[in-house]
């Protein structure tokens, strides 16, 4: 297979399982009741691709999973604040993946997942016309936190474990040469 096909193939792959999870994910009631609360587990398949890959790359994956989410999960609305978050976080993620040279998964996942956070009120902000809605960036921040710790942690042993894999693969075949 041509490296470029091979590529496709794998972004390919990579947006379903981001798309799965996003979609599983949306079907999970979320235990606090402060709106725009949730794991962001979909988000583990953008940090993960943004490190073994390109930004770009995961940018197409991030846009092509919210897109298609909101579409699947019939929350439509919801995706303007989705892109504004996601983006706002991919680029930060991107900064700090390139500053950090693709380490500390987990401080990256919680930057990115402030800065997530920070999208969706500014996009809250400009949709209702008013700053009071600022008043949610405390309790968001300190979820987005938490849960961007775990992401990244999660992403971090995904990212260690698909590298194990690659290597072990690469290894097999190149035994059966």
């Amino acid at each position: 297979m041509q490296r470029s096909a091979k590529h496709l193939v794998t972004m390919a792959l990579f947006t379903t399982i981001a798309l799965t999870i996003f979609v599983i994910e949306a079907q999970i009631p979320v235990p606090v009741p402060i709106p725009g609360v949730k794991l962001g587990l979909a988000n583990v398949i953008t940090l993960i691709v943004l490190v073994k890959y390109r930004a770009r790359d995961a940018a197409a994956v991030l846009f092509l999973r919210i897109m298609l989410g909101s579409v699947f999960t019939g929350m439509l609305v919801g995706m303007i604040y989705s892109l504004c978050g996601g983006l706002l976080c991919l680029v930060g993620m991107a900064l700090l993946c390139s500053l950090l040279k693709g380490k500390h998964l987990w401080f990256i996942s919680m930057i990115g997942a402030v800065l997530h956070n920070v999208g969706q009120i500014l996009a809250a902000t400009i949709v209702m016309q008013t700053v009071h809605i600022f008043s949610y960036l405390p309790f968001l921040l300190v979820t987005g936190c938490i849960t961007g710790l775990f992401t990244g942690l999660v992403a971090d042993r995904t990212a260690r474990c698909l590298s194990a894999a690659t290597a072990s693969a690469k290894g097999y075949s190149q035994a059966e040469q």
